[in-house]
């Protein structure tokens, strides 16, 4: 390999093209058995539903939160584990020989040197995060199997009785390798979850980290795919709600971008700094604008719109007054643009609040025989 290229698992295009088609076959199969619970690179999901699931139940009383990180996830995934869930649903020996050929595919290092992966499912295939998702929905179906027909849990007044008994109930939302369970009981019975969760992933290969997997209360907060979720008092009531905050690390990503973007030696003319402010604004709040984001927003705006003012008076050596009167539009206020591109207003993005979908969420395959 040339210098300055580095170890990848990436496949060529003809491997990708045999791992789409794979895919085609093997994720109606399995889709079909997935519990509801999962929403990472399922087909119709998003991170969204997720949140919303935390936020249905977060309201319920399940305020208890094991707040879990699996330890290099994909990395550690263990092959026979893999190819068991596999096996057993897919009995053609072909396509179990792809999936086998897909997971031992190894990698070429730095020094052009082939190794081999004996574990972990390669990042950046077309296939890695189904087979992630039918080895993991062992997770789902051990932590949801109170929650099935005739079970435990299976009907809310079974739940509230369970509850009246001082006994918990709990529910996992997971994300790909992210995950919560959310617990109604006490930190007691949350931690017991941990332990149990820990016992179930042994097999796979994987196990919890120690130092990010914890227990926490609702009331304290925790991140989730890059929203914060709290449940805290609303102002100037006694009244308590869960909120769905962004959290501070993509607020930091995303200003770190404008800065790089609005630096005063930036070489870029002004239309292509505007364009892609935009692309990367517009995409961000586009995710965020579910949550409770205006003063986010607002924030993020302000901090943009000087720092392309201040780019712009070092740029051409501008005084205050000679930017005033270049930026100042007929209407009185303000305008940045240039080549017909303005400069996005993430303020004006409206937010709202998404619909929790729960057990609606449509398959994109029938479950009849049309015929």
């Amino acid at each position: 390999m040339q210098e300055g290229q580095y170890e990848s698992p990436v496949p060529r295009i003809a491997d990708r093209v045999v791992q789409a088609a794979l895919k085609l076959v093997l994720e109606p199969i399995f889709e079909a058995g997935f519990e509801p619970v999962s929403y990472g690179f399922r087909p119709r999901r998003r991170p969204h539903d997720a949140i919303a699931e935390i936020h249905h139940f977060g309201t319920r009383g399940y305020r208890w939160v094991l707040d879990a990180d699996i330890e290099a996830a994909f990395d550690n995934l263990s092959h026979s584990f893999a190819m068991d869930r596999v096996r057993a649903r897919v009995k053609d020996k072909r396509v179990l020989a792809l999936v086998k050929a897909f997971l031992k595919a190894g990698v070429l290092t730095e020094a052009g040197e082939y190794r081999d992966s004996h574990t972990g499912t390669p990042q950046g295939g077309i296939l890695s995060p189904l087979i992630f998702n039918i080895a993991l929905s062992a997770l789902d179906e051990h932590v949801m199997a109170p929650w099935k027909n005739d079970g435990p849990m299976s009907t809310s007044g079974k739940r509230a009785y369970r509850r009246s008994k001082g006994r918990p109930t709990w529910r996992i939302i997971r994300y790909a390798d992210d995950f919560v369970i959310l617990v109604h009981g006490s930190r007691e019975d949350t931690q017991a979850l941990r332990e149990d969760v820990a016992q179930v992933l042994a097999p796979m290969g994987l196990r919890l980290s120690p130092a990010k997997t914890q227990v926490v209360h609702m009331s304290d907060g925790f991140d989730f795919l890059g929203f914060r979720i709290r449940w805290k008092r609303k102002r100037g009531t006694n009244k308590w709600y869960v909120y769905t905050f962004i959290a501070d690390r993509p607020v930091r990503t995303l200003r770190a971008k404008i800065r790089v973007l609005t630096h005063k030696t930036s070489q870029w003319d002004l239309a292509s700094i505007l364009t892609r402010l935009g692309q990367i604004m517009r995409g961000w709040a586009n995710y965020f604008k579910h949550a409770v984001a205006k003063n986010t927003f607002s924030k993020l705006d302000d901090f943009t719109f000087w720092r392309l003012a201040h780019l712009l008076r070092a740029r051409h050596r501008w005084n205050w007054g000679q930017l005033r009167r270049h930026l100042t539009a007929a209407t009185g206020r303000w305008r940045i643009a240039a080549g017909g591109i303005e400069f996005f207003r993430i303020e004006k993005v409206t937010v709202s609040r998404y619909t929790y979908r729960g057990n609606k969420i449509p398959s994109p395959w029938p479950t009849t025989n049309p015929a």
